[in-house]
């Protein structure tokens, strides 16, 4: 598996979770994959949801990637190909790409001819439905070769019709979500929901009794509102265009929060964040009932520290997650709402 860097517990959990009789895993191997053996249906792990992908993989004890293209391994490439285009209907890939290190070399060009020759995709140099990956071997003797089992990562929902610019991954909104401990009853607040990512990913988790989430930007909105439409929600959770610094809510009204915060580059800035961030800590705390979980990620781990600290007696941290997304290290900040403090 693929895994968001930093977020490897808990795509081992879910694994282990849903095929705890049929996934050995193997020692960790870095940072960002779980390497396990299998022995279910392939096509199951396609549902995985804190995944961003997953891989079918075949070390060969080969020299150079040249010896690929001797009959007998070439044959085991074609089988790996094949396993992956058998767990979809007919045309759900189109096109491949070779992801290796010398991709442009002769050799890769000959493997990529193999390929299309034995399956009809079409060689690309970018994206690519199919992918297969080309790797020394993690032993350091060998080469591995991995293809892909979905056409494309699993955190590339299928509702997303609509992206935003530093929009949330949705494997690390679901880790996000399940961090709330979620129950049918939980009335769940999506703070600055942008695209709307982590209030789907709350529904598809299971059933809650009300989902609302706010943006000030009308433009996330409707781009989260068609998001939902396309995921089959739109009537089921519910939009606002207001501050999350002010929101129209009684107190004490809402069990459960998240909230994918600016980072303060692609979208606001730091300027902006010291602001938002204390008004959004206290609004929060005004409206969540005693024992609400909270989930926030940010990457201003500076000043969310300070803003934290002044509300220490209203929010207790539970625990706080590492993780690196696109390069950019965050923090995934568990919080519970203290009983007995009002806002």
């Amino acid at each position: 598996m693929e895994v968001t860097p930093g977020l490897e517990e808990f795509a081992v959990a879910e694994l282990q979770r849903r095929h705890a009789s049929e996934a050995t895993l193997l020692p960790a191997a870095k940072p960002g994959n779980v390497g396990f053996e299998y022995a279910g249906n392939p096509r199951d792990l396609i549902e995985l949801r804190t995944a961003g992908a997953v891989y079918v993989v075949h070390s060969f004890a080969i020299p150079r990637p040249l010896a690929l293209l001797g009959h007998q391994h070439l044959q085991q490439v074609f089988r790996l190909v094949r396993a992956a285009l058998a767990l979809h209907p007919p045309g759900a890939f189109e096109t491949f790409r070779i992801s290796a290190a010398g991709e442009g070399t002769r050799v890769f060009e000959r493997l990529r001819a193999e390929i299309a020759n034995d399956t009809g995709l079409q060689p690309t140099v970018e994206g690519g439905d199919l992918m297969v990956r080309v790797r020394r071997a993690l032993s350091g003797d060998g080469f591995e070769v991995s293809v892909r089992l979905s056409p494309r990562p699993l955190s590339a929902r299928r509702w997303r019709v609509c992206d935003l610019p530093g929009a949330l991954n949705a494997s690390v909104a679901r880790v996000m979500v399940d961090l709330t401990l979620p129950t049918p009853d939980d009335r769940y607040l999506n703070l600055a929901c942008g695209s709307g990512t982590l209030m789907i990913e709350r529904l598809d988790r299971g059933p809650a009794r009300e989902v609302l989430g706010v943006d000030i930007d009308p433009q996330a909105l409707a781009c989260a509102r068609a998001n939902l439409r396309a995921a089959g929600i739109d009537r089921v959770a519910r939009l606002a265009q207001e501050d999350a610094g002010s929101l129209p809510l009684p107190d004490a009204s809402v069990s459960a929060l998240c909230g994918d915060l600016p980072f303060g580059h692609i979208v606001g800035s730091h300027r902006e964040n010291e602001l938002l961030y204390p008004r959004l800590l206290a609004e929060a705390a005004r409206v969540a009932v005693p024992g609400a979980r909270m989930v926030l990620l940010t990457s201003e781990a500076r000043l969310f520290e300070q803003v934290l600290a002044r509300e220490a007696r209203r929010w207790r941290r539970e625990r706080e997650v590492r993780l690196v997304m696109d390069g950019v290290h965050l923090r995934m900040q568990v919080l519970v709402r203290q009983a007995g403090v009002r806002p």
